[in-house]
């Protein structure tokens, strides 16, 4: 058999390699997770929604559904999207995902022809940056500050590559830094990028997931020309193995993923949309949305404080206000891949943040999950993971 181009394109994933290194190890204290807890899955309150789905469903829940998706479940993120988000919609700009990351492949599957060009913050979701790369996509970073993207950069990049077709950007609490973009900012890379013929996919699954200051407008409510790509998705604040997601786009864009969608999946199950829908019928999503806050706050504070009292300091980290990671930069010539051995070994694991990057990584820097830790495995870990970078940094 003689596979595609694409398969030689793809990357293994370095979240995956540091999983594979640590399964089976219950003593070992993992800051490498991307996962919401699943202590906080509203276990009861769903079962209770699939209980009465089925009563009044019954076999339709088991059923082929449209491509589109479910029309009840779409009616109410056409209202979220509207009266929550402040986005203006109707369900034609919306189709159901599986995941959002499926709204990453379709968007590389609607706009890249080979040498085309990606502009991604610097670093970026890997998972993107993936779903990106077997369609022959080139790609540009744009480094980042405490306020968001550099538009001076971001101007340049536009500039210099006119093959750009894609940026892909998360504005909230971003995968892996944590870092979250300022109103300011928001404007300002909108009025840039409404200058040019280019597609904006805005990734926005830690949106809700704020602990801190007050929510900002989503890139699609201050578009003006229909270029931005929403992707919102329940996984982190109900259940990521529902996989239930959304994107929220112009009409054109939403019917071609619809029509890709079709050739990709059918649809998305039927029985994890009802579900969704009648959880969102029946219980109170913004209590539990609150709940999640309370949580993942009171962890991300815990273990900015122990970074500040056990860390070498050397090393940068970021503050987020949201979100589910914090972003370590270790200093000049460290390998954080290097590090992770002895980290390790004393039982400590993190994601190393090179694969992070669209190009050769910057290796001394590494992403922080709070969110699948408790209060006594930050304390100890922290501590732990302190006198192994101690020893490197000397």
């Amino acid at each position: 058999m003689s596979f595609s181009k694409r398969m030689s394109r793809i990357k293994p994933s370095g979240i995956r390699a540091v999983q594979k290194r640590i399964a089976g190890k219950s003593d070992m204290i993992s800051f490498a997770a991307g996962l919401p807890d699943p202590a906080l899955y509203p276990l009861e309150d769903l079962r209770k929604a699939a209980d009465t789905m089925l009563e009044k469903e019954g076999a339709t829940a088991f059923a082929y559904g449209l491509t589109k998706g479910y029309g009840p479940l779409l009616d109410y993120l056409t209202d979220r999207m509207n009266n929550r988000e402040h986005v203006e919609c109707t369900k034609e700009n919306i189709c159901i995902l599986s995941g959002s990351q499926q709204g990453l492949g379709l968007a590389a599957m609607t706009f890249l022809d080979e040498g085309d060009v990606v502009i991604t913050e610097n670093p970026s979701y890997l998972g993107a940056i993936n779903a990106f790369r077997p369609y022959g996509a080139e790609f540009v970073g744009v480094d980042t500050d405490d306020d968001g993207i550099v538009i001076e950069d971001l101007e340049r990049a536009l500039e210099e590559n006119p093959k750009t077709k894609l940026i892909y950007v998360i504005p909230n609490f971003q995968n892996p830094t944590g870092k979250a973009w300022t109103l300011e900012r928001r404007e300002r890379f909108m009025e840039v990028v409404s200058k040019y013929d280019v597609a904006v996919v805005e990734d926005n699954p830690y949106g809700d997931l704020r602990f801190k200051g007050e929510p900002l407008p989503h890139l699609r409510a201050l578009d003006k020309k229909g270029q931005v790509i929403y992707l919102g998705s329940f996984s982190k604040i109900l259940s990521p193995g529902m996989r239930v997601a959304w994107t929220c786009a112009s009409k054109e864009v939403a019917t071609a993923f619809e029509s890709l969608k079709e050739t990709n999946d059918l649809q998305s199950p039927e029985l994890t949309q009802m579900l969704t829908y009648y959880y969102l019928k029946m219980f109170d999503l913004e209590k539990h949305i609150e709940e999640i806050q309370v949580v993942y706050k009171e962890r991300c504070e815990l273990m900015v404080e122990m970074i500040q009292k056990y860390f070498p300091a050397e090393i940068k980290y970021t503050d987020p206000e949201g979100g589910m990671f914090l972003w370590l930069e270790l200093p000049e010539g460290l390998d954080s891949d290097a590090i992770l051995d002895d980290a390790l070994a004393a039982g400590i694991a993190y994601i190393p943040g090179e694969s992070f990057f669209s190009f050769d990584g910057v290796k001394n820097t590494i992403r922080m999950n709070f969110t699948m830790v408790k209060d006594d495995q930050i304390r100890d870990g922290i501590r732990i993971l302190g006198d192994v970078f101690r020893k490197h940094i000397g």
